[in-house]
């Protein structure tokens, strides 16, 4: 049975905030940082021009002094007002209402919250008592595709199924002067605040991506990479750590996703843009070029790394300049410690 991943809406947060903005608040909290130069040139080249905060740059929350007790519950305020935006505006452009909707699946991992984003999307969307959920807190950058994936197997499962994505991250949270590493001030350049939502049906719901069984899904994890990248909680907040054996990002899975694609073709890359290095280096594995990646590239650039959110994102884009009918795409996202989704599935006009 075809399964059929419509397009995506994103909402982005409300605040834009240049990268140039990003250096003065560093050099203005890090003066004497012994190298501040280098994060500086890091900084320029880290291949983001701007990204969108939910809270101002110079808000308590960002870049000022909150508590934990603070910033967590303003991240999940935030994340999810753009959850139901994101949801919402799905619906509408489907047609759909929220009693079409059997089952729920979010990703959300920048603040705790309990109940979680799926049961307060239950009831601000006012979706059936009895819809289908999966909360998924911990899958960061690789959670939506991980999201993708349990809901085509939820459809595969029950047959006429519409089933909600919804994918929520202010990585924003994890911006905060107590980490002075380099790679703490890269992140704090890097990541951007947003949402997106997307519908997995049997019946398709306009042009989009159709996969036809559970063979087009892949997960990997890879062994005894538990501290590669890491969450951590303390009393200042959030802090997003990686360790040098994280260098070189996604070709330490990348032989193993090439293993399972076999001689599949891959012509639509929807690769998550954690880095120019991680898009730059999954496009060169599939035999493509940096235009083909073009939409991942972009994303990077005007809005940086999305975390869970990230392949909806690419993927929106991609419906702005669709495929040819027929043309086989790969979805794939890269996650803590070092994890990797995919999905492979055929554009279908």
């Amino acid at each position: 049975m075809p399964v059929n991943i419509a397009r995506p809406s994103t909402a982005l947060a409300a605040h834009k905030v240049t990268t140039g903005e990003i250096a003065d608040d560093i050099r203005t909290h890090h003066p004497d940082h012994p190298r501040l130069g280098a994060i500086l040139r890091v900084l320029g080249n880290c291949g983001v021009e701007t990204r969108y905060f939910t809270q101002p740059l110079n808000s308590p929350t960002v870049s000022g002094t909150a508590s934990i007790a603070e910033r967590a519950p303003r991240a999940f305020a935030d994340s999810l007002d753009m959850a139901e935006r994101a949801a919402r505006s799905a619906l509408r452009s489907h047609g759909l209402e929220p009693g079409d909707i059997t089952g729920l699946i979010t990703t959300h991992a920048t603040s705790w919250a309990v109940p979680n984003l799926d049961i307060h999307l239950v009831d601000r969307l006012g979706l059936r008592p009895t819809v289908r959920r999966t909360a998924l807190t911990t899958g960061a950058c690789a959670g939506g595709a991980t999201a993708l994936v349990r809901a085509v197997e939820q459809a595969l499962l029950h047959p006429g199924s519409r089933v909600l994505v919804v994918a929520a991250e202010v990585l924003s949270a994890a911006y905060n002067h107590t980490d002075t590493k380099i790679e703490h001030m890269i992140y704090k350049a890097l990541f951007g605040d947003s949402a997106a939502a997307t519908v997995v049906s049997d019946e398709p719901l306009g042009p989009g991506l159709t996969l036809d069984g559970p063979e087009g899904l892949f997960e990997y994890v890879l062994p005894g990479s538990l501290d590669f990248y890491a969450g951590r909680i303390d009393s200042s907040g959030l802090h997003f750590d990686s360790t040098k054996a994280a260098l070189g990002g996604a070709r330490h899975v990348i032989p193993a996703l090439v293993d399972w694609l076999g001689d599949r073709p891959v012509a639509v890359p929807v690769i998550h843009p954690g880095s120019r290095p991680i898009i730059m280096d999954t496009a060169t594995a599939l035999g493509l070029t940096e235009d083909d990646a073009r939409h991942s590239l972009d994303t990077l650039s005007e809005e940086g790394n999305l975390g869970g959110v990230s392949v909806l994102r690419v993927l929106e884009r991609t419906h702005g300049r669709p495929p040819a009918d027929g043309e086989q795409a790969l979805i794939v996202a890269y996650g803590p410690g070092f994890s990797v989704c995919a999905l492979h599935a055929t554009w279908t006009d």
